[in-house]
């Protein structure tokens, strides 16, 4: 016979032990979920705090009665948008959300929409010149698509047909080496074919 301490044989796990793992594995995920959502949404308070102050001093801008008063008010409201934008930034950061920073990079399709292009001298075709939105990343997955202008090749646009003087009539001065706006003509300096004479007419009939 079996001592009382020797531990019975185990068998494989049954269909109940199974969904009953499962149970508890979800609802494990379910707390953490909670608790990260949780401590994101505590993290944001103090940023309300702030943006409150914000709108206060936006007040106190509005209400300045002097030259003085208006611009300290202002650097006071620039200083307040910059900490609100740094502690969001901050909070992104603690919980693994990052912005891309496109700027400069080439244009990828995974991860960028291009919603415009500008010609520009040097940079390589499809490089990012600018974000219009932000795209953010959360941890190794996209978050939010960037949407960014890239570079095309070229300089200035080129103007139009029609828009500039006309070549065959400007001149160049050679001085400024400017192309100089053609010349104006009086009436009176113009050369204007003239007419036959009525009475000339009448004079070759009768003749």
């Amino acid at each position: 016979m079996n001592g009382p301490d020797q531990a019975a044989p185990v068998g494989p796990p049954t269909e109940l032990d199974k969904l009953r793992r499962r149970v508890e594995a979800l609802s494990r995920k379910r707390d953490e979920a909670e608790a990260r959502l949780q401590a994101l949404l505590s993290s944001l308070l103090p940023l309300d705090d702030l943006l409150a102050d914000t709108r206060r001093r936006t007040g106190a801008l509005y209400e300045a009665r002097s030259a003085r008063e208006v611009t300290s008010a202002a650097v006071a409201l620039g200083e307040q948008i910059d900490a609100a934008h740094l502690m969001l930034r901050g909070e992104f950061a603690r919980h693994d959300v990052r912005p891309m920073d496109a700027v400069g990079r080439a244009a990828d399709p995974a991860e960028m929409r291009v919603v415009g292009t500008q010609a520009h001298p040097t940079a390589a075709a499809g490089t990012v010149l600018r974000e219009s939105v932000t795209g953010f990343r959360l941890g190794a997955s996209t978050l939010r698509y960037a949407q960014v202008v890239v570079a095309v090749p070229g300089s200035e646009p080129v103007p139009a047909a029609g828009d500039g003087p006309d070549p065959a009539t400007s001149e160049v001065s050679p001085a400024s080496g400017r192309r100089a706006q053609p010349r104006r003509t009086t009436r009176s300096q113009r050369t204007l074919p003239r007419k036959p004479s009525a009475g000339r007419g009448r004079r070759s009939r009768r003749s």
